[in-house]
């Protein structure tokens, strides 16, 4: 499926198109990109973090093949999730419980007071170049795009395939030693991935979705 960039700041992107789940650019490579999760490296005993650190260092040195390490942050509005707090301990019925959500929601304010609530995403990029296509160093403008490609799309598609899938499934691999899950944006993903990217000041403030924090107390603890 094909998701044009369409917007009036467009003739400035290096972004060509987004066709089967790929990015092409102006000069005819291509982008594979994949979101992973984290590890809470700090929570870890000593020696789950040797482990992690080798197999991270086995991953780097697996690596044939360059790959960009992508972290985007975003602050995030806990407003909605402190109001479900407060309502939360009104509704409740054991005295006890009250008493712990209302030290948990004292604990959220006073953590928020010097802090910001940051929402973080991890993310892979495996390029595909085109010295990969065939096509030597043009020495083009920094300031000006290609007015076309070298080649048609479909063909660059093919080539990036090849050479991309095989590249992703090994880092997939590697990074399931890690105890890390890597999935493949999809093209609509990476639309998103790229908007938030050009506008940043879009997301800020997003507020955080009470879904995700339920229960806070169960079985009588936090």
């Amino acid at each position: 499926m094909s998701v044009p960039i369409r917007a009036s700041t467009q003739q400035f992107l290096e972004i060509e198109d987004i066709i089967d789940d790929l990015a092409i650019m102006v000069d005819g490579s291509c982008a594979l990109i994949m979101e992973t999760g984290a590890v809470n490296f700090g929570l870890l005993s000593k020696d789950e973090q040797e482990a992690i650190i080798y197999s991270f260092a086995a991953f780097l040195n697996s690596l044939s093949f360059p790959v960009q390490i992508c972290i985007l942050s975003k602050r995030m509005d806990i407003s909605d999730y402190l109001t479900y707090i407060a309502q939360s301990q009104v509704t409740q019925k054991s005295e006890k419980l009250k008493e712990k959500l209302a030290s948990y929601h004292q604990f959220i304010l006073s953590l928020v007071k010097d802090n910001q609530v940051l929402e973080k995403r991890f993310f892979i990029v495996i390029p595909f170049s085109t010295l990969e296509l065939g096509i030597k160093s043009s020495g083009r403008s920094l300031v000006s795009k290609p007015k076309k490609l070298p080649y048609k799309k479909d063909y660059i598609l093919e080539r990036a395939k090849a050479a991309l899938y095989p590249k992703r499934d090994h880092v997939i691999r590697q990074l399931s030693r890690l105890g890390l899950k890597a999935i493949q944006l999809n093209s609509q993903a990476l639309v998103s991935f790229f908007y938030d990217i050009y506008n940043p000041e879009s997301s800020e403030g997003e507020r955080v979705p009470i879904d995700v924090a339920q229960p806070v107390v169960t079985g009588g603890r936090l």
